[in-house]
């Protein structure tokens, strides 16, 4: 079970209740997945609305092994989840809210 207070966060993917957390090593990650210098140009990207596809899988993968999971972006973007693509595009801006947002009440 998630640790709101951690920046952790539940959901239901690939059919199982999962557990995703956004780390400081998952933060390095996307740092350099997306080009950015620091964690503020990070946060104003994610905060500027416009990520693509493959930017969520990146996110969800990322707070994925950020949780100790062991999995490739590849086999996220084969997982499916409730909702379809709104259901990956909630959990991403969940996992960011989460993650940048500090307190989150659960």
């Amino acid at each position: 079970m998630a640790n709101r207070y951690r920046g952790e966060i539940d959901a239901d993917l690939g059919g199982k209740r999962r557990v995703l957390v956004l780390t400081l090593g998952a933060l390095a990650e996307l740092e350099s997945a997306f080009g950015a210098t620091d964690l503020v140009a990070l946060a104003e990207r994610f905060g500027s609305g416009r990520l693509s596809a493959s930017d969520i899988v990146r996110i969800i993968a990322a707070g994925l092994r950020g949780a100790g999971e062991t999995v490739s972006d590849s086999e996220v973007a084969a997982m499916r989840a409730d909702g379809g693509a709104a259901a990956f595009v909630r959990i991403a801006a969940e996992l960011i809210a989460a993650t940048f947002e500090g307190e989150v009440d659960g």
